[in-house]
């Protein structure tokens, strides 16, 4: 552990996410598979996220390991569920938040980071004003109001899914009954931390909160609820949406989700589309071309070792 790193204390009995398991960290693993030290998979520049984010010169993106949610359709599942990756220090993590800025990324990209916060924020601490760009905080939406709080002043923009309002469907697909309660109380801290969407001269997000929604195969239903639901409780002019039709059946699929096992229709993702743009949302929607493997990541450690400079 690294001398630098402060939440020892948070580790021995962590609630970080809404799960609120418990575990002692400093002598095992919690819920989500994470233990006392980072753990990362993949650090690059990232071009494939929305165009104000991604830019010209990609999103400086660090993918962590490990999740406090256990979705049976998860692309990243060598990660998430399995823990790929390899430990890291906070001060190396910092230097991989360095050269990412030296590479040209416009901003720092934290994925399913929860787990890490405390470490994050020492890491952030070591690089202080080296620092320039803005980070990310890249997120499930199953996230604690008060473990975002740990990041006021330090996160200026979070990307949250919204995955669900159906607790039927979140408890079935993601382990997790209590996703909306939880994620609508997080989302909406979210907004209240980062302020309206702030821009540069280049059309890049400086501050802000980006909502997600990605659309599943007989789940049209649930999603028009949802995005109804948030229009109704989140001012427009507070966050951007995003709509996405990326959903790509997972290989591993558990055979009692068949129902996952297809790419989501023209007129499942049409009825969702058309509901954001009947309430004017601002922000983004994406082609149903974007449901390719190719745009699913390919996890090694070569990003990792190639931009820290002292292991």
């Amino acid at each position: 552990m690294s001398e630098n790193f402060k939440g020892n204390d948070i580790l021995r009995k962590c609630t970080l996410c809404p799960r609120e398991c418990g575990a002692d960290r400093t002598k095992g693993f919690g819920f989500c598979r994470a233990g006392e030290n980072i753990r990362a998979a993949k650090a690059y520049l990232h071009m494939w996220e929305e165009p104000c984010i991604s830019g010209t010169r990609g999103s400086g993106t660090v993918f962590f390991s490990g999740c406090g949610l256990k979705c049976v359709y998860c692309q990243n599942y060598r990660i998430s569920a399995e823990n790929f990756g390899r430990e890291i220090s906070t001060e190396s993590l910092s230097e991989v938040f360095l050269r990412l800025q030296e590479q040209g990324a416009h901003n720092i990209n934290l994925v399913t980071a929860c787990q890490y916060v405390p470490h994050i924020l020492s890491a952030l601490e070591i690089c202080g004003d080296r620092l320039k760009i803005p980070v990310a905080y890249n997120s499930s939406g199953y996230e604690k109001v008060s473990t975002l709080e740990m990041l006021r002043g330090r996160v200026k923009i979070f990307m949250p899914d919204m995955k669900y309002l159906s607790s039927e469907l979140s408890a079935k697909y993601s382990g997790a009954a209590d996703y909306f309660e939880a994620a609508k109380a997080a989302v909406g801290r979210m907004i209240e931390i980062a302020g309206k969407p702030v821009f540069d001269d280049e059309g890049i997000l400086q501050g802000g909160v980006i909502i997600r929604h990605m659309v599943l195969p007989g789940g049209y239903r649930d999603s028009v609820a949802l995005i109804n639901w948030i229009a109704e409780n989140f001012p427009k002019e507070s966050f951007l949406l995003s709509l996405m039709s990326q959903y790509t059946p997972y290989k591993n699929l558990p055979s009692e989700f068949k129902e996952l096992n297809r790419r989501v229709s023209t007129f499942e993702y049409e009825k969702v589309a058309n509901a954001v743009r009947e309430l004017g949302f601002e922000g983004y929607m994406q082609e149903r071309s974007s449901a390719k493997e190719e745009y699913t990541p390919e996890f090694d450690l070569g990003g990792i070792d190639e931009l820290i400079i002292n292991n």
